[in-house]
Parts: structure tokens; sequence; C-alpha cells
């Protein structure tokens, strides 16, 4: 089995900062891309940030020049550092990681933290 711990969301003001982290556990052969995605209220889900095994990575236009998305391969974790914070980025953000193991390939997912940018 493989699990997908997120932490670090919370309240921030506008203009803050806040740095989410996501630990992968379990029976794991390699991860792949991992990534970040979020759901603001009243929206769909939409993809915030990945990064690839290598180190590539990509991200949505609003985010640019903001977040920044990392990862260490040795803890099987993914970053996302976000800076500037505005209350439009208030949203449940969740970890996704394309994932192998004795199982075969695929897409798991955490559970979820809450980020709320307000004053």
């Amino acid at each position: 089995q493989v699990q997908l711990v997120e932490s670090g969301g919370g309240l921030v003001q506008p203009g803050g900062s806040l740095r989410l982290s996501c630990e992968a556990s379990g029976s794991i052969f390699s991860i792949y891309v991992m990534g970040w995605y979020r759901r603001a209220p009243g929206k769909e889900r939409e993809a915030v940030a990945v990064v690839t095994s290598s180190g590539t990575t990509s991200y949505v236009d609003s985010v640019k020049g903001r977040f920044t998305i990392s990862r260490d391969n040795a803890k099987n974790t993914v970053y996302l550092q976000m800076n500037s914070l505005k209350p439009e980025d208030t949203a449940d953000y969740y970890c996704n990681a394309d994932i192998s193991n004795y199982s075969g390939r695929r897409y798991y997912w955490g559970q979820g933290t809450q980020v709320t940018v307000s004053s």
C-alpha cells in the first residue's frame, strides 16, 4: 500500500508564505511525476505545479514567480513553497504522485491540506 501525507497548510495573511510538504510511504519501487493540485470553493480542481523525477518543473500561470515546487527523492517527499500569497490562492491543496510498486503503476492522492489566505 502507498500513502501520501500532506502537511503545512493553514491560515496566512495576504503577502505571506507557507510551505506544503507531502511524503509518500509504503510499498514503493519508483516515483515518477509528483505534483500539487488545488480545489477552491465552487471551482474545478486545477494543477498548480508538477515536478518530474529529474527535477523539471511546470506551473500554472497564476502562480509563476510566487510558488516553487521541489522534491527530495531520498525522502520520497515533494514540497510547495508558496510566497506572496493572495486570497485567490485559498483552496484545498492535494498532493499527487505517479508511483510504481508490486501492484503496478498508478497515480495516488493525498488527503488534502487547507490553505486560507485572509486578513
